[in-house]
């Protein structure tokens, strides 16, 4: 496990001082230097560095962070800035620092997932007020600048013109002071925060994409607060040191419908047919997670309330049809899983060819369609805190996410009503809608809705255990 744990974990600057530090056990390396383009931004929010305008509540509504307040004007909403904010690098926050980060993510390539399909402008119209633009009506804007990946930094973090370092360029409680690559990174607190002074003194990540290591480290005592236990290790845990969420994660099936065997209906609808998702939670997940009736799950419980019955197209014989399956190592049950289904597949007449990687060195391949098929754990309100951004990401033709390849017109109609929906029930029957027309086409069979377990050594305090997966450690965190 020292392999795993720089040396000197908890002696950065502010430890220095006699203030309390948390060791903090990640799942997933940084993929893009913690650019908050990507989906590094999750990291910079979870860690309370990097900020937004908007934040969500318990309920997915909007709620003020860096605005205090906002109103509508057609395709216009116009922000008020919050007052006394300043960047960890002393510079003042204003309304010039929110429309260049606005503007810088809104031309990056490729586009932050929460801004698929939005043409989105932004101009200061005052000291402090922005206002933000878009070429049609989009009732979701708040919600959209609460996504982590629209985070507002300093200037000095895009000096740069082809990457964006949020290295003390945040205005959250702590300063991202320090990264050793995709090992580890340092944060100390920043007194100069505008919500107070937080608890804790700083904030020692490691990455540690092996599962049964980041247990290991809150068994041993090397990590004060672990990310993603993995199921198999939970049982081996202090039952009092780990808390279970539902999650608004499905493990999805994306089948290929633009090459290979699975361009063919009959053939998807076969390998739907052939899984046993049941097996899958009882055998793979220990009964630790939710087996799923559609995309969406428990985390939002109005779905299966407002789920009605999908039309299935005729399911057609394998006959010994060869297909890639995909997945990747950073999600410790997916290989098992892969396993399963392998197994699963080839009973129904599939011949099944298995191919895992880490993340990263996948990724690119699943999203060119160099599978037949891939396993993804994927979060279905991640950016937004609603589940159209996730539909139109992944299903819609022209989705930056559509590992499935999928060009269906109806399915397109059904996302982009229910995207010009307001928000409320008739949003939510859109909504409800868009998952029935992507399901009929079987382009992705939805398999278990994941819960994560979250492992919090005794003494810390103050942790947010977050079904979004936007924070972790916060302003309160504390430890005894």
């Amino acid at each position: 496990m020292t392999g795993c744990f720089p040396e000197g974990s908890g002696t950065g600057r502010a430890a220095g001082s006699g203030g309390r530090r948390i060791r903090v056990a990640m799942m997933q390396p940084p993929r893009s230097a913690l650019s908050p383009l990507s989906d590094d931004a999750f990291k910079l929010s979870r860690w309370s560095t990097a900020e937004t305008l908007v934040v969500l509540d318990e309920n997915g509504d909007p709620k003020p962070a860096l605005a205090t307040e906002w109103k509508r004007n057609g395709k216009s909403w116009t922000f008020t800035l919050r007052d006394g904010v300043t960047f960890h690098d002393g510079t003042a926050f204003d309304a010039q620092a929110v429309v260049r980060s606005l503007r810088r993510a809104a031309i990056a390539s490729p586009k932050p997932r929460i801004l698929d399909g939005v043409e989105l402008t932004v101009r200061a119209t005052g000291d402090r007020t922005v206002t933000v633009t878009t070429a049609e009506e989009d009732p979701l804007v708040p919600h959209r600048l609460s996504s982590p990946q629209l985070s507002i930094l300093a200037a000095k973090a895009y000096r740069n013109g082809k990457t964006v370092d949020p290295v003390g360029a945040g205005t959250g409680p702590f300063e991202l002071v320090g990264v050793r690559g995709t090992s580890a990174a340092t944060l100390d607190r920043y007194d100069g925060y505008w919500g107070g002074r937080a608890r804790l003194a700083g904030i020692d990540v490691t990455f540690v994409p092996d599962g049964t290591a980041r247990a290991a480290a809150l068994r041993s005592g090397e990590a004060d607060v672990v990310e993603a236990v993995p199921v198999s290790q939970a049982a081996l845990l202090d039952q009092d040191l780990i808390t279970e969420v539902p999650m608004p994660r499905t493990c999805t099936l994306y089948l290929n419908t633009e090459t290979g065997p699975f361009r063919k209906a009959g053939l998807r609808a076969a390998a739907r047919a052939a899984i046993d998702a049941e097996a899958l939670v009882t055998g793979v997940y220990e009964k630790r997670a939710d087996l799923a009736r559609g995309l969406l799950g428990p985390a939002l419980p109005w779905a299966a309330e407002l789920r009605g019955e999908v039309t299935y197209p005729k399911a057609t014989a394998p006959a010994g049809a060869r297909i890639t399956l995909g997945t990747f190592t950073d999600r410790a049950e997916l290989p098992e899983v892969a396993q399963l289904l392998q197994q699963q597949l080839e009973k129904a007449g599939f011949t099944v060819e298995l191919e895992v990687r880490e993340y990263a060195q996948i990724e690119a391949d699943a999203l060119d369609g160099a599978f037949d098929a891939f396993i993804l754990s994927r979060a279905t309100v991640l950016d937004s805190g609603d589940p159209v951004a996730y539909l139109y990401s992944d299903f819609a033709s022209a989705g930056s996410f559509n590992i499935s390849q999928l060009a269906d017109a109806g399915v397109d109609t059904a996302l982009d009503t229910a995207g010009a929906t307001p928000s409320g029930t008739a949003r939510r029957r859109g909504v409800m809608k868009g998952e029935a027309a992507v399901l009929a086409t079987v382009a992705a069979v939805p398999m278990l809705h994941e819960r994560v377990i979250q492992g919090d050594a005794k003494g810390v305090t103050g942790v947010a255990h977050d079904p979004r997966e936007r924070e972790l450690i916060t302003i309160d965190t504390d430890l005894a």
